[in-house]
């Protein structure tokens, strides 16, 4: 070396395994928020995903979970990066190099690497999404809807994190220059980062802050709104912040002391275990402030990658359930003053496919005004709840006892005065259906009819979430449907195919349904009529009739898109069409959910595999020194594996316990029963832990072999 640029380059070199460490975080963190970004902001979600909807608070709550994983691990290697170039920083600074003359080189250099990594993760981004998402529509599912859009305004978030990025190590690099100790800088990647020791009760006692932490925040919404009569701000999420500090607790347990099952106490103290595991307690132990950080981050991600994927097997055991328990095959309704499709007109259409039907029955109904508590406070988060008493409130379809029984078969009796709400056998509907009306009206003459609430009877191809279906005494609904006519009065009409059905005829019909309607049908199913006329009369705008509102109508071109499946009013129900069609009817929904768990577990496994690495590479020397004291290679490989597993395991077994734990809790506080197909579902969520797992084990495995041989078979 004859030049002060000779002496860097040699030096650069030597850190060249840590700059890989940081471009590799930087290029993946990048790659993945520029992904996610582009998924959550392309009008191909957002058009399935409705504003305000669970669906996409969902996506949005696991994409911060993303982007403090990403952020996490960035900042991480980051701050590790400098504590090897401090070396080299402090061997410039030692040989007569001024900080004057160091700071553009140190500068220039993170400059380079920061912008060329994140700028390449941003770029890899578009075609990684690209080729992702095709990949979905080529395998899984593919239709007109899933057609990807993306938007120029959805690398606003990944240029922030540039910036962010950028910043982060600048402010590093002059942090390191500002020191004046030249020996503290050249030791600086031989700091330890210590963990404070609470004691053995810390573990159990977090366990306690965390499941306190999550009944409250979870039931803090309900109780708020109980007693306060005002609709819950989103300050009460700080509520769960006992999560994150009892998860923090049982990761530092983790660290210093270890769990052990078989004794009940914890190891790492006394005895044997304290022997036996001796080295590898220490070196996590003494490198424990970014060890618990990092296993605190990976948790979450890997909570909010179950939480994503569980979306999954619940709803397809869901709609399994409900395809397979229909006793008939086909259900379709209309409004009386439209020609809709008749008995001989389906008949006609089935027999061109070589098909017979049977078991078919028809009754007609009518929609009747309920009344009930109208809140007229607002409804805005903060707003006090202010309840007023309408006779015109919502919408519902009413059938007579004996239409009830044509059409259903299912013999029922209904007390004169009295009303019956129909709902699935397992009651998960039920808490969706108005119990305590006092009076219905008929909307054509206004007719009133003095009622009361005496149960439910079971029919779970009529249970409708929206308006839902009631069952009237034959004397009720005659005096009560009298006069009712035009748009308010419907018929609806179930058959079975004889044999085999066909998909050409399920489609066929829903295309003829369509076309036998008029534009005045085109609405969705939670439109309701009655509370826009009862705003009306008030003077008021009904929600639902403004530009805003995903109510207005549908594209009638496109018979396949999500929405108009789920919510046309008149959507005919049909085994074949929904069996055949149910992947590309919710392809959006499942690519979505499945794309957001493919970068919460890939960001999971970066950070656990990075820090395996630092953990072990960090302490290079004490193998080294174990080697040179006789230490056989098995023995090596061991305290790498008992390493990895902690970092990689612990995280693993708390989010997916939690995750697990809190989906049933959802489950439950639904409809307050945890039904047979939510069971069933639960079940597959397990099969899906078993695949998770394995995908855990594969990145423990790969990370130890990569240890091992740069650790014990290299000499």
């Amino acid at each position: 070396m004859r030049t002060m640029k000779d002496l860097e380059k040699k030096l650069r070199k030597s850190d060249y395994h840590q700059a890989r460490l940081y471009l590799f975080c930087n290029f993946i963190s990048l790659l993945l928020i520029t992904a996610y970004s582009i998924m959550m902001l392309s009008p191909t979600v957002l058009e399935v995903f409705p504003e305000g909807g669970d669906s996409r608070k969902q996506v949005q709550m696991i994409f911060v979970l993303a982007v403090v994983g990403c952020t996490a691990f960035t900042l991480y290697a980051t701050a590790l990066f400098f504590r090897k170039k401090s070396r080299q920083v402090g061997i410039l600074m030692a040989l007569g190099i001024s900080k004057r003359k160091l700071a553009p080189i140190l500068y220039r250099e993170i400059l380079v690497l920061s912008l060329l990594s994140s700028g390449c993760g941003i770029l890899a981004g578009i075609p990684f999404v690209a080729l992702l998402w095709n990949s979905f529509r080529l395998f899984l599912a593919d239709s007109e809807q899933m057609q990807l859009h993306m938007r120029s305004a959805s690398l606003i978030i990944p240029l922030f994190f540039l910036a962010m990025v950028v910043g982060l190590a600048c402010v590093t690099a002059k942090r390191y220059l500002a020191r004046t100790d030249i020996l503290d800088t050249i030791k600086e990647e031989h700091k330890n980062e210590p963990v404070k020791e609470l004691g053995r009760w810390c573990g159990p006692a977090g366990i306690v802050i965390l499941l306190l932490g999550a009944v409250g925040g979870y039931s803090a919404p309900t109780i708020y709104l109980r007693i306060l009569r005002t609709y819950p701000t989103a300050w009460l999420n700080i509520l769960y912040a006992p999560v994150f500090i009892g998860l923090y607790m049982i990761l530092l347990h983790t660290v210093v002391y270890g769990w052990s099952f078989r004794t009940g106490k914890s190891r790492g103290r006394t005895g044997s275990s304290l022997k036996s595991n001796l080295i590898s307690y220490s070196m996590m132990k003494f490198q424990g402030k970014q060890t618990v950080n990092n296993m605190l981050v990976s948790t979450v991600l890997i909570a909010g990658a179950c939480f994503a994927i569980f979306y999954l097997p619940m709803f397809m055991s869901s709609m399994t359930a409900d395809l397979k328990n229909r006793p008939y095959d086909y259900l379709y309704h209309y409004r009386a003053d439209q020609s809709g499709l008749s008995e001989e007109e389906v008949k006609g259409m089935a027999s061109e496919y070589g098909l017979s039907l049977k078991d078919w029955h028809e009754a007609e109904y009518v929609n009747l005004g309920m009344d009930g508590m109208a809140d007229v406070g607002g409804g805005q988060e903060g707003d006090k709840i202010v309840e007023e008493y309408w006779e015109l409130l919502a919408e519902g379809k009413f059938f007579s006892e004996s239409g009830f029984r044509e059409l259903t078969g299912t013999e029922v009796t209904v007390e004169s005065g009295t009303y019956l709400a129909v709902t699935d056998i397992e009651e998960r509907s039920a808490y969706m259906m108005r119990r305590n009306c006092k009076v219905f009206t008929n909307m054509n003459t206004r007719k009133t009819l003095q009622t009361s609430f005496a149960g439910y009877v079971h029919y779970t191809m009529l249970a409708d979430p929206n308006k839902g279906y009631y069952v009237l005494n034959d004397a009720d609904y005659a005096e009560i449907a009298e006069g009712a006519e035009g748009e308010w009065r419907g018929v609806m009409h179930v058959f079975n195919v004889g044999g085999e059905d066909d998909y050409r005829f399920a489609d066929r019909l829903l295309h003829l349904l369509v076309e036998s309607l008029d534009e005045s049908c085109n609405i969705a199913s939670y439109y309701d009529r009655v509370y826009k006329v009862a705003l009306n009369e008030r003077g008021e705008e009904y929600w639902g009739d403004t530009d805003r509102s995903l109510t207005k109508s549908f594209d009638l071109d496109r018979l396949g898109d999500t929405d108009f499946r789920l919510y046309w009013e008149y959507m005919p129900k049909s085994t074949m069409l929904e069996k055949t069609d149910f992947m590309r009817t919710f392809s959006v929904f499942l690519m979505m959910f499945l794309f957001i768990f493919l970068i919460c577990v890939t960001a999971a496994c970066v950070i656990c595999y990075t820090r395996c690495q630092t953990i072990a590479l960090n302490n290079r020397y004490v193998f080294e020194d174990l080697k040179k004291l006789g230490a056989p290679p098995a023995f090596l490989k061991k305290e790498i594996r008992r390493q990895c597993c902690t970092v990689i395991r612990t995280p693993s077994i708390i989010g997916i316990t939690a995750m697990s734990i809190l989906y049933a809790m959802i489950m439950f506080a639904n409809d307050g029963v945890i039904s047979m197909s939510e069971v069933k579902g639960l079940g597959s969520c397990g099969l899906v832990i078993v695949g998770i797992a394995v995908l855990l084990y594969a990145v423990y495995h790969g990370t130890v072999k990569s240890l091992v041989r740069e650790l014990v078979d290299l000499r």
